[in-house]
C-alpha cells in the first residue's frame, strides 16, 4: 500500500488515493495514511458474518467514490456479491505465480513441489479465490537454502514494483481485458510494456 501510496505521488498519476480502509483499527497501514493526509476508516470484521461485513465495506467504499479498488495485506475471502460488485475494478496482489499455488502457504508448498522459480503475481479480484485475470507477474529463482521466509523476503521488493505498476496502467487506461485475458496498450510514446519482470538471476 504504501508503495502505491508513493509511486501515485512521485510519478504524477493522473489519480489520487482516495482512502485507506482495513477492519482493524491497529493496521499499521492507517498511521501511514493519516501521516500523509490521506483520509481513513475502520470497518471491523470479527462477529460478522461474510456477508454482513462485506455489505459494510462496499457501504464505507463507495462512500469515497473510487474507479479502482486495490486489496494490500487484506487477508479476508470475499463474498461474490462484493466481487460482483467491483467487477473489472478491484485488484490483488498474491506471492506466487498464478495459477500455481493459489490461497495460502505458496511459498512453503512451492519449496516442497520442487520449484525452481517463484514469484507474485497481480491480478483482477474475482469470485474464484485467486483466479482472476493475471495482468502482471514478477519472478525469480529459488535459491539452494532458501525457506518460506527468505523467499517472502526476496520477492516483497518485486511486489513492490508490479503492484504500483499495474495500478498505474488502470488509472492510465491501458489495461485490456477480454476473454478473460489482459493486455497493455502501448504508452502515450509508444513504449510497449511488458507484463512480466524477472528479479535477481533469474
Amino acid at each position: 500500500m504504501q508503495a502505491i501510496v508513493r509511486a501515485c505521488t512521485a510519478e504524477g498519476w493522473p489519480a489520487r488515493v482516495a482512502a485507506i480502509i482495513a477492519n482493524r483499527a491497529d493496521a499499521e497501514g492507517l498511521a501511514f495514511a493519516q501521516a500523509n493526509g490521506i483520509a481513513t476508516a475502520v470497518v471491523p470484521s470479527q462477529g460478522k458474518t461474510r456477508e454482513a461485513f462485506d455489505a459494510e465495506l462496499a457501504a464505507e467504499i463507495d462512500r469515497h467514490q473510487p474507479d479502482l479498488v486495490v486489496l494490500a495485506g487484506f487477508m479476508r475471502i470475499l463474498t461474490p456479491a462484493f466481487t460482483a460488485h467491483y467487477a473489472g475494478r478491484l485488484l490483488n496482489i498474491h506471492p506466487s505465480l498464478l495459477p500455481a499455488f493459489p490461497g495460502l502457504q505458496t511459498h512453503a508448498r512451492a519449496l516442497e513441489a520442487g520449484c525452481k522459480v517463484v514469484g507474485a503475481t497481480v491480478h483482477f479480484v474475482t469470485a474464484e479465490l485467486d483466479h482472476g485475470p493475471y495482468i502482471l507477474q514478477a519472478a525469480l529463482p529459488v535459491r539452494a537454502g532458501d525457506t518460506p521466509e527468505t523467499l517472502a523476503e526476496r520477492i516483497l521488493p518485486l511486489e513492490h514494483i508490479i503492484y504500483p505498476r499495474a495500478v498505474r496502467w488502470f488509472v492510465e487506461d491501458r489495461l485490456v481485458a477480454a476473454d478473460g485475458r489482459v493486455t497493455v496498450s502501448p504508452a502515450p510514446d509508444g513504449t510497449p510494456d511488458p507484463q512480466w519482470l524477472f528479479g535477481e538471476d533469474a
